[in-house]
């Protein structure tokens, strides 16, 4: 039995695309920003629209929302792509725009996916938007910041678009049942816990949650005129969530930023989440075995030296395994390291020492602490007055081995965590042996 005799006519056109909406009235999700009496609602309605971009993940609407502008607005309206299109169709589009304005028309140009220009292409539309020739929508996945041209940015008002909440998607499911765009007047039978299912695993992505229900709805079992979907057809569907992540995107830095700082809170079980979340994504283990290598040091330190250890066995097992089964080797380093007194010392120091490093790039090295192989060199006294601290009863010596300038700088200041405690007693030990020795 071919679908069509069941679903007819306009059911060649994906279920996402039958139902987009046509108005605001129509539009799911982002209360906060289409809410009664919200900014951008106001604008809309009032026609008062500029430029803006819309930043948002996968799904949420930003296209859609262009899409009711276009129906609401008294402006001319043009699509562009940024995958199809580049500077010669930019500068055919700003040519059609100067001629609106010239006629006293105003031009939207909406552009998909705004981050895939590059800075040249970016720059076509920039004295167009100066000087009011268009208004420009933008819609991208990616931070804005970080794609878009500062200039072109600071001449756009950004919009965040949030991901769907489960409730959102649970009611755009419902709606699809009996619209009749969607399913409506067709006898589909699906229990509700079903759409809560099917919202669950499209992770706040309206086009996955409905593209999932047309594939349950078009491979469940007909009898007569009636449509059941059952759990194993359900199951089937929805058997491997595909995870919001993008490993050159923002998001690849958000998570590894969630682990870094759930590990450093000392909370293992968000860090064995986000750890999981990254790894389940595609993430590459050596990446995340690399920057747990980073942590032991950085926000560890001398608290625990063994944290390196197991840092560094991670990476090697990772290494030598690979995924699936290197991702218990993750989790040993990722809860051990939760787990370890914390202290941010070493990072400390180092960062304190590169200041008066990079400032003081000039300052020479004593000439006590200086090798001399030439007679040239000892005889401009290079080495002399060292002392090898192997050679004393203390094992210990009194010569200064900073710059001049630096005498008596402090960058290392140890903790009282775990096993820095043992060291901060020994430096001060140390500190304490030369204070007396250098008066006498």
């Amino acid at each position: 039995m071919e679908q069509q005799t069941l679903f007819g006519g306009d059911s060649t056109r994906p279920l996402a695309a039958r139902l987009r909406p046509r108005d605001l009235s129509e539009f799911v999700g982002q209360t906060h920003l289409l809410g009664e009496g919200k900014v951008l609602r106001r604008l809309i309605e009032s026609d008062r629209i500029s430029s803006m971009i819309f930043w948002g993940p996968p799904g949420v609407g930003k296209t859609t929302l262009a899409r009711i502008i276009a129906g609401q607005t008294k402006a001319t309206f043009i699509d562009f792509s940024a995958v199809t299109s580049g500077i010669k169709e930019i500068k055919q589009v700003m040519q059609q725009a100067e001629d609106n304005r010239r006629f006293g028309e105003r031009t939207i140009v909406f552009v998909d996916e705004i981050h895939r220009f590059n800075k040249a292409q970016q720059d076509a539309f920039l004295p167009f938007v100066e000087k009011g020739s268009i208004i420009l929508i933008g819609a991208t996945t990616e931070n804005p910041s970080f794609e878009v041209n500062g200039a072109l940015l600071s001449r756009c008002k950004v919009f965040v678009l949030q991901a769907l909440t489960t409730s959102d998607l649970t009611s755009l499911l419902s709606h699809a049942l009996t619209d009749p765009r969607g399913f409506g007047g067709k006898n589909i039978r699906i229990e509700p816990d079903m759409l809560e299912a099917i919202a669950n695993f499209a992770n706040g992505d309206a086009r996955t949650a409905l593209s999932t229900l047309e594939m349950l709805v078009l491979n469940s079992d007909i009898d007569g005129k009636i449509v059941t979907v059952t759990r194993e057809t359900l199951e089937q569907c929805i058997s491997k969530k595909s995870l919001l992540y993008d490993k050159t995107g923002e998001e690849h830095y958000n998570l590894i930023s969630a682990l870094h700082k759930s590990m450093r809170n000392s909370d293992p079980d968000a860090a064995i989440y986000w750890l999981a979340r990254m790894l389940e994504s595609g993430e590459d283990p050596l990446y995340i075995a690399r920057r747990i290598t980073r942590f032991a040091s950085e926000d560890v330190g001398m608290a625990d030296s063994r944290a390196l250890e197991i840092a560094v066995a991670a990476y090697q097992a990772c290494h030598f395994i690979g995924m699936p089964e290197c991702s218990v080797h993750l989790t040993h380093a990722v809860v051990y390291l939760s787990l370890a007194p914390k202290s941010n010392a070493l990072y400390v120091a180092y960062e304190t020492a590169k200041k008066d490093a990079l400032n003081m790039l000039s300052e020479p090295v004593p000439l006590v602490i200086r090798n001399a192989p030439t007679r040239l060199m000892k005889e401009l006294d290079y080495g002399k007055g060292y002392q090898c601290a192997h050679d004393t009863v203390d094992k210990l010596t009194d010569m200064q081995c900073l710059p001049d300038s630096l005498e008596g700088r402090e960058y290392y200041h140890p903790t009282e965590q775990g096993s820095e405690s043992k060291y901060k007693a020994r430096l001060a030990q140390i500190k304490a042996w030369k204070l007396q020795h250098r008066k006498q």
